[in-house]
Formats: structure tokens, sequence, C-alpha cells
């Protein structure tokens, strides 16, 4: 068995060899919190929550770490727009976050460090850095000399003189204008934390080195997030990092983003999808299959109507699961393994594309066991599908979505004593051979959003596609 990941910065697949044998850890650039969390925010969590969760199925034990960036100049700037302190502005959009993320399935990480949590370890590092002459200090900013530091640019692969980088606006002394600021000084009004070459505020860069390095220490496997990350982010924490003398991460690994109209989704564009209006209009699991199950790299074209496919193709495997259910009066608890062709696809940089494509195969095959009445069989292919859906986090009869609201369990209560009601009379107009009248129920029913299956244990409904 190996494991095998797109490794951005050699630019092709990679056999993973972890920096500690049998263990995992790895770091995602979790959220800015300047405001609410849409759903392309939300699809990184999704993507590294599926790769935490394949390390655990393989055996490894994971360490995994997704910060909060609660010091900005977003955050700033919001805080000045609304009148309200800083810190308010982010804790609330990190409980958005949070909410966002625990609504779709997402395990929660080992560690979640607050930006703001870890000036000490920011100032360590700049300290460092300078006495080794790869930062320098000017009017109370702090500056990464990237002249210094001769593999800067290697995660990106551009070059150096070739890149033309404006100094930031209202600030000065910098060597040269590519040098980006580990440090800014303080400006009034903003909030400030004390250090050796004055009072300023940590630089977006430096706090993921110092984080990364206090909670994973010198060397770690994985880095994660999204592609517009790579630069200049990822690239300065590098530079940074490996300056202050950490190898770092050995493979860096980059989710794609949600588009609409063939634009990265952003509040900036006014484009977004705010997870908290989504799961109002649709269930969490649905959103989940729609987010997760494309490959991590691909980028995913928003619109309604692929919502509307994802919700059918998770229908017909929910559909399974419950027809198995009442077929064996009983729950069927998960296979102890996925079968092999899952796992060849899923070692295979998590391809979740061929892996899905097995479910569906398994749930085709269980589908006709049912309907030859081969229930040992069904039952087996039920545990199967419970199996590989539990690596993806979609395993409907889970605690965590079987159990995830109350409330929406006694509206479906309240909907199925509807249903049945009209489901009585359907059966009634059959029993007394008036098709006519149980086909135009059955076709209000279709019209209103709902399917029916006709089975041996009676009429059963279900969602249909919007």
């Amino acid at each position: 068995m190996t494991i095998r990941l797109y490794d951005t910065s050699a630019r092709q697949i990679r056999d993973f060899d972890p920096v500690k044998p049998g263990c995992v850890s790895i770091y995602l650039c979790g959220a800015t919190v300047q405001a609410a969390p849409h759903i392309g925010h939300i699809r990184s969590g999704l993507n590294f929550d599926i790769m935490r969760r394949w390390f655990e199925y393989r055996g490894y034990e994971v360490t995994f770490v997704r910060n909060v960036t609660d010091i900005d100049d977003k955050i700033i700037t919001k805080a000045r727009e609304q009148g309200r302190p800083w810190w308010s502005i982010g804790y609330e959009n990190e409980r958005a976050f949070n909410d966002g993320y625990t609504a779709l399935g997402c395990l929660p990480p080992t560690y979640e460090p607050r930006a703001t949590g870890h000036v000490t370890e920011m100032v360590e590092m700049m300290r460092t850095l300078i006495e080794r002459g790869h930062a320098y200090e000017a009017d109370g900013s702090v500056y990464f000399d990237v002249r210094s530091w001769p593999d800067y640019l290697e995660l990106s692969k551009q070059d150096l003189d070739e890149m033309r980088q404006p100094a930031e606006e209202g600030i000065t002394g910098k060597r040269d204008p590519r040098d980006f600021a580990m440090w800014k000084a303080t400006k009034p009004g903003e909030p400030d934390w004390e250090t050796p070459w004055g009072r300023g505020r940590p630089g977006w860069h430096l706090e993921c080195s110092a984080m990364a390095h206090k909670y994973l220490g010198s060397a770690f496997d994985v880095h994660g997030g999204g592609l517009d990350l790579i630069f200049p982010h990822h690239e300065n924490e590098i530079a940074q990092a490996k300056a202050f003398g950490d190898e770092f991460a050995r493979y860096w690994v980059h989710n794609a983003w949600v588009t609409m109209s063939g634009e990265k989704m952003s509040k900036s564009l006014g484009n977004s999808v705010l997870v908290s209006e989504m799961v109002k209009q649709w269930r969490p699991i649905v959103l989940r299959y729609y987010l997760g199950t494309p490959h991590y790299r691909s980028t995913i074209e928003y619109s309604e109507e692929a919502l509307r496919e994802a919700e059918a193709a998770f229908g017909r495997i929910e559909g399974f699961l419950q027809r198995v259910t009442e077929l064996a009066g009983k729950t069927v608890e998960p296979a102890a393994e996925v079968p092999p062709a899952f796992a060849e696809a899923m070692d295979d940089d998590l391809g979740v594309p061929g892996a899905l494509a097995v479910v569906h195969t398994t749930v085709r095959q269980g589908n006709s066991a049912l309907a030859a009445d081969d229930e040992d069989a069904a039952v087996a292919r039920a545990a199967e599908v419970r199996a590989m859906l539990g690596v993806l986090g979609l395993d409907p009869l889970d605690e965590r979505w079987a159990g995830a609201s109350e409330e929406s369990e006694d509206l479906h209560g309240v909907v199925d004593s509807l249903v049945r009601l009209v489901l009585d009379q359907r059966e009634s107009a059959r029993a007394r051979k008036d098709w006519a009248t149980a086909d135009a129920i059955r076709d209000q029913l279709a019209q209103a959003g709902l399917a029916i299956e006709d089975s041996p244990q009676g009429p059963r409904w279900t969602l249909s596609a919007r």
C-alpha cells in the first residue's frame, strides 16, 4: 500500500514518505475571518477532511492543524467600516466558519491556533532571521529580504528578476520593493503588540510560518491550501521557515476553486454563495457530496443544476441503504475494509471520482440483489457502501448525520405522516383497481418533489431531484 499525492513544488505525483513512520502531520491554511464563509472557503476544509480520513483509514496517526487568521488588513477595514472592535469581527466569523465546517461533517482539527495567540513565536522567528541577515527593520516594520534567500520562488517557479511588486502604500524603508512585510509598524486606531522594534502587528505570511513550527516542528508532511495561496502566501512562508532553519513541508497540496461564470468565488467580486444560506436550501450531506466528490484539483463551476444532480445521485445511494435496512430489519454495520478498487482510487492522489464510481457500482449490484430477493448479497453490498461512504464522510446512517438536527427529524416526521395519508388513499385506489386515481396521486406527489417506490414492504417515498 502506497499513497501518492500531487506535490505542487515538484509538479508531479509522488509516493508519500512521512517524516515520522506511521504518522502524518498536516497544516492547512484556514480562514481569514473578515466575513462569513462561502462554499468556496468550505471546499478546502472538505478536501483536507477527506485526506485526513483516508490517512486514518490507512492506519496513520494524523495531527491536523487548521489555523485562524484573526488579525489582517481586511478585518481591520471591516471593523472600521462597521464601527466595531476588530476582535468582535474575527470572533463572529470564526464561529460562522466552524458552524459551516461542522454542518458539512468535517472532523474537528487536532489544533486550531489563532494568529493573535502566537506573537511570541513570531517575534522569536523575526529575531533569528534578522540575526542571520534574512530580515531587517525599517521604520518600525520588519521585512524579509528576498534577495538573501536564493531559493525564493521555488514553489511558484517564478523568476525574481522578472517580478515587479510595488511598495505597499504608506510603507517606506524597503530595500527592494519585492521584500515582504513580516511585521507592520503601528498605525493610529489599529491593534498592536510590543516588539523589540516597536509596537505593531504581524504580517499574514509570518503568522503561518510561526504556527506551523509551533505545532508541527521543524519538519512536517503536508501543507495545504487553495491554489490562490501559492503566491505570495505559501512562497513567503517557505522562505521565512527555511531561512529560520526549518525543513518545513515535504508536500504542498492545493485544492482548486469553486467558480461562478468562470471566475473564482469571492466576496470582493460579489459572486459568493454563503454556507449559512445554502444549508437552508439543501441538506448539508448533499452539499458535502457536491463539494467533496469532484477531484480536489478540479475546478467546480457552481450551478443549481449541478447541485440537483448531486442530490439525485446521493439519493440513489441513500435509498439503497434505506431499502436494505428495511429488509434486514436493522441497520447494517459498515464492512471492515473498503473494496480494493475504491482503495486503489483513493491511494492515487485521493481519486475521489474513481472511488465514487465504485460506490455507485456497488449500489447497482446491491439493487440487483434486492430485486432477486438475495438478502445476504444485498446486506454485504450495503456494508461495503457504508465503509466507503464513511471514508468520504458521507454515510447517512452515521450518527454525525443521523442525529445532526432534531428539528429536521421532527419536520421529516410531520411530512412523513402527511405523505402516508396520501399513500393510504393511493393504496385504497389500487386495492379497488382504480388505477387512474392511483396514478394521479403518484403524479401529484411527483410534482411536489416526492418519488414513490412500491416495494414488498409497501410504498416508500423519497425526495426526488428538484
